[in-house]
């Protein structure tokens, strides 16, 4: 079959954020319906369906400075090895060039394989460790923060404006900005546990202090997406009970238009960067 033949790419709307979460769910993400309404309200997501029901997306999020993150790629169990997700990237791929974006995503292994001949530049490596809770809260919860500390140090870890995606996470309900020894870090609810991100600190001892105190204040399972290259931090997880479960690849499509100040310790997750 051709990579242009079967059912057309359409662009979705809000009204699909149920079916978008099925489609998650069933790969067994973390994404909220919360999750999908961002993409779907503020991006580009671009579907396949096959009669009424969806099978396949993709989206394109948009942030500052001409930068948008591609995620959020997905094709039900039963439609796969059709070349939708390929459709579908390209469909992204497009948008961004005709809107003169740079994109950027986070791969699995087998998706850095598939991107990496397309034109995408490895940049940084995530791992992403899980933390299980299997009793009640056993600590005070770290000092809250305020929207615009964290927004901040965001910048400069990102070079992107991400006022909107971290207003549309502090305004859920459940969720946090945690803050200690000039640490901060977002909690938010996901569909299995909860996750920790985007965290940001000076030093490793500093950042794995204020896990640890957000963990004793949780008692859900908790997820976190840590930068590959900060060791010290990555190694004092492991040692307190964190398990790696997979890595991912950031990979950029297109120049380089933003100059960081500083790397993070954990990033918003590899759907949103």
């Amino acid at each position: 079959m051709d990579a242009t033949d079967g059912p057309p790419v359409l662009k979705l709307g809000v009204s699909d954020a149920i079916a978008g979460l099925a489609l998650s769910t069933e790969a067994h993400w973390n994404q909220t319906e919360e999750d999908w309404r961002v993409f779907l309200h503020d991006g580009i997501v671009f579907g396949i369906r096959d009669g009424m029901r969806l099978v396949a997306t993709a989206a394109l999020l948009p942030y500052s400075s001409n930068n948008a993150w591609i995620s959020m790629v997905l094709v039900s169990a039963t439609h796969r090895r059709r070349g939708f997700a390929t459709r579908l990237v390209d469909a992204c791929l497009e948008t961004a060039r005709k809107n003169g974006l740079t994109s950027w995503l986070d791969a699995t292994p087998d998706g850095a394989a598939v991107y990496g001949p397309l034109g995408f530049t490895p940049t940084l490596q995530l791992r992403r460790l899980k933390l299980a809770k299997s009793k009640s809260s056993s600590g005070p919860a770290p000092a809250a923060a305020t929207l615009e500390a964290l927004r901040a140090r965001d910048r400069r870890a990102t070079g992107f404006d991400r006022t909107a995606l971290l207003t549309a996470f502090a305004q859920r309900s459940g969720s946090r900005i945690a803050a200690a020894n000039g640490c901060i870090a977002l909690v938010r609810d996901g569909r299995i546990a909860r996750h920790i991100g985007p965290l940001f600190a000076d030093h490793a001892a500093e950042a794995l202090a204020l896990v640890d105190a957000i963990a004793q204040s949780e008692t859900r399972p908790l997820l976190l997406d840590a930068v590959a290259s900060q060791g010290a931090f990555l190694d004092g997880l492991t040692a307190a009970g964190w398990t790696i479960e997979r890595p991912f690849q950031r990979m950029r499509f297109g120049p380089a238009t933003i100059a960081a100040e500083d790397t993070p310790f954990a990033v918003a997750g590899p759907e949103f960067g």
